[in-house]
């Protein structure tokens, strides 16, 4: 009797990792997924949505980078790995050695753009510029710096909106435009995508930077461009997949080859409109 006891005990502690404790009526299908913390929001947001969706289907989402994901995937430790970044050579060659096969999904695009007030007659930036107004040490304070003059700033000092350092959004604008530098002090750190953009509206000397579906006709999008030589890019779901915006990536997953069952069933469901509404929620570009 008392071990009876202690098996249950185990099987309701384990039940978020064991798919096969408890009843066949009470059995849940386990969808183990890891990896990116870009993607772990939206990741986990999916997640919930989908068990409301599929009661008898949990989603476990850990983050830790693409790097602990794809590593759980060579391992055969997940169903699904998340990756803001493609996988590398050596790892797929490693996963090939161990009998796995990456199979690459795009589910998302993290365009991040841009916005500046819509009455600011600057609304083309180079990383540099971008570096210059945001990085510790940048010499851009003002918009006199840069040459310009916007209608309702009358100090012309530069507002800049970013978010908060444990967002995503923050971590892959920190890295692609201002390199192993730190942001500037004095910038405002807001809550969500849609906040900052917003906040750019509203505030005529403001420049900021969030997820693309966010965009809003009150607001202008800058094109940016890699260096003074050009191209100019508007931010647009097309200019994150060809790779031509500057501030863009796809968004993966991986599985071992082609997913079956409620691996399949969940991947599918994510590229849907349903799950695919739920990414553009959270501030990136979805796939169509």
């Amino acid at each position: 009797m008392t071990r009876n006891i202690v098996v249950k005990v185990l099987c309701v502690a384990l039940l978020g990792l064991l798919a096969a404790c408890g009843s066949k009526r009470g059995d849940r299908t386990l969808i183990q997924n890891k990896g990116s913390d870009t993607l772990v929001n939206v990741a986990q947001a999916w997640a919930e949505a989908y068990a409301k969706k599929k009661p008898g289907v949990a989603v476990a989402v850990t983050g830790g980078g693409s790097g602990t994901g794809i590593a759980a995937l060579i391992n055969g430790t997940v169903d699904i790995a998340n990756a803001s970044r493609k996988m590398k050579q050596k790892e797929i060659d490693l996963a090939k050695s161990k009998g796995i096969e990456p199979k690459e999904w795009v589910v998302g695009y993290d365009a991040l753009a841009v916005y500046i007030h819509k009455d600011n007659p600057k609304n083309q930036y180079t990383l540099k510029e971008l570096a210059d107004i945001y990085g510790d040490g940048g010499p851009t304070t003002s918009w006199n710096d840069l040459g310009v003059k916007i209608p309702g700033c009358g100090s012309a000092e530069i507002v800049r909106f970013s978010r908060q350092n444990n967002s995503g959004t923050y971590a892959y604008f920190r890295k692609t435009v201002l390199g192993k530098g730190d942001f500037k002090l004095g910038s405002m750190d807001l809550h969500g995508s849609k906040d900052v953009v917003d906040a750019v509206e509203k505030t005529p000397c403001a420049i900021g930077y969030s997820g693309l579906a966010y965009a809003t006709e009150h607001v202008q999008l800058a094109d940016v461009a890699r260096d003074a030589n050009g191209p100019y890019v508007t931010p647009t779901v097309n200019s994150a997949v060809d790779g031509s915006y500057p501030i863009a990536r796809p968004l993966l997953m991986y599985t071992n080859g082609e997913p079956t069952g409620a691996t399949k069933e969940y991947l599918d469901w994510i590229l849907s409109a349903e799950g695919q509404a739920i990414i553009k929620r959270k501030g990136y570009a979805p796939v169509k």
